[in-house]
């Protein structure tokens, strides 16, 4: 195959207020990278209040390959979805990256030599550890965040195999199978990535994890933000489950499971003390696992473990099951407009 062209690749970055993290994002991505100094590289933005419009605007002086795009409909599948339009018609390749994220130096053009030297992936996924700054929640957090009690064990989070599979950190798609499909499905707010993929091999097409791209990213700073942020994961993927008639996996059912069984404790609790049996015994094993990864790591942080991962599976579960009526709904939708 012909190596890909640094003309015919298109890198978006959709953002919203990441005055913070824009510029660093950017300097990552194309300083010492001749390759990525030649892409096209849009960032998407979705309509910031604050400087990070400026920001970019003052950096396509430094990058001239750097252009803005307001991006109205202000998700990030709205965002990668402007690159179905008539601009970008002639892009071979396609890159998708986050403002919140620490790149490696030569990230582009690996990522693009990757794609190349699978010619039978129509995307290329990356793995992805988590990362923090000085916050003391966001520490704990990401001490925790890719254990199998946190991110359930993916691949991507912090997996260290490279290899064919079903979902993973989008990084490169094949512009050509990307248009075909449509691009995300911009009615998911969350979990588009992994609705996109589950079209993607439905079709028969083919995912390659490089395990050795990996990237950092940065959890969330508080629990507020990291319930919204879990409550979105799980009506993603119960929408996801009911679009394409597939069941949750393993994985997944374990905060599915704790919600369910979290609404039933409560509701007997009133008239028996089986009601503490489950709340008892979670509340033991997230104690315990804290208690573990602070004593691992000699940090009291480890501690935010406790917290961190009540919210995650509390809020993915609960989110799930919130989308139950709305996936239901949109399967009864499905079967009455399919002909019989």
């Amino acid at each position: 195959m012909v190596a890909t062209r640094p003309e015919d690749v298109v890198v978006l970055i959709p953002t919203l207020n990441e005055a913070q993290h824009i510029e660093t994002v950017l300097g990552a991505l194309l300083d010492d990278d001749a390759f990525a100094r030649r892409t096209r590289v849009i960032v998407a933005d979705g309509g910031s209040t604050d400087a990070t419009r400026d920001i970019v605007g003052a950096l396509q002086r430094r990058y001239a390959n750097v252009s803005l795009m307001h991006n109205p409909g202000q998700t990030q599948s709205h965002a990668m979805n402007l690159l179905l339009g008539p601009d970008f018609a002639d892009a071979r390749v396609i890159v998708r990256c986050d403002a919140h994220a620490d790149y490696p130096r030569g990230f582009l053009s690996r990522l693009v030599a990757t794609l190349d030297a699978h010619p039978d992936a129509a995307s290329i996924v990356i793995s992805m550890d988590a990362v923090a700054k000085d916050e003391f929640f966001q520490t704990g957090l990401a001490l925790i965040a890719d254990s199998k009690l946190g991110a359930g064990g993916s691949p991507h989070r912090g997996g260290a195999v490279s290899g064919f599979v079903d979902h993973g950190h989008h990084a490169a798609f094949r512009a050509e199978v990307f248009r075909t499909l449509g691009g995300y499905d911009t009615t998911f707010r969350a979990n588009e990535d992994a609705e996109y993929d589950r079209r993607l091999t439905n079709a028969g097409h083919l995912i390659w994890l490089q395990s050795d791209i990996r990237i950092g990213y940065y959890p969330r700073s508080n629990v507020q933000r990291l319930w919204r942020q879990y409550h979105h994961y799980g009506m993603g993927r119960a929408r996801t489950c009911f679009k394409h008639g597939v069941r949750p996996a393993v994985r997944q059912l374990i905060p599915l499971c704790h919600a369910v069984l979290l609404i039933m404790s409560l509701a007997i609790l009133p008239f028996t003390s089986l009601g503490l049996v489950w709340p008892a015994f979670y509340l033991g094993v997230v104690a315990t696992a804290a208690v573990s990864v602070a004593w691992a790591n000699r940090c009291w942080c480890g501690l935010v473990a406790f917290p961190a991962l009540i919210c995650m599976h509390t809020a993915w579960g609960l989110g799930f099951l919130s989308a139950v009526p709305i996936g239901l709904r949109m399967r009864s939708t499905e079967q009455a407009a399919t002909p019989a």
